[in-house]
């Protein structure tokens, strides 16, 4: 089951409208986060939107 969700960025302090499924969003759970999830995430197997989203993390925790 997919649906469009919320989900928190820490690092960032800001959230964001992904399309997940349950099995992705207990891997986020997993992993610590949504920062920690991209952070391990291979962009192959992300979405356009969630590719983006990781960009900006990596980019953010790169200039911090």
């Amino acid at each position: 089951c997919f649906r469009d969700l919320w989900i928190y960025s820490e690092f960032l302090d800001r959230t964001f409208v992904l399309f997940l499924s349950s099995a992705a969003l207990r891997t986020v759970d997993h992993r610590g986060g949504l920062d920690a999830f991209m952070a391990k995430a291979k962009d192959d197997e992300l979405s356009a939107e969630a590719l983006k989203v990781k960009k900006e993390i990596l980019k953010a925790q790169a200039a911090a």
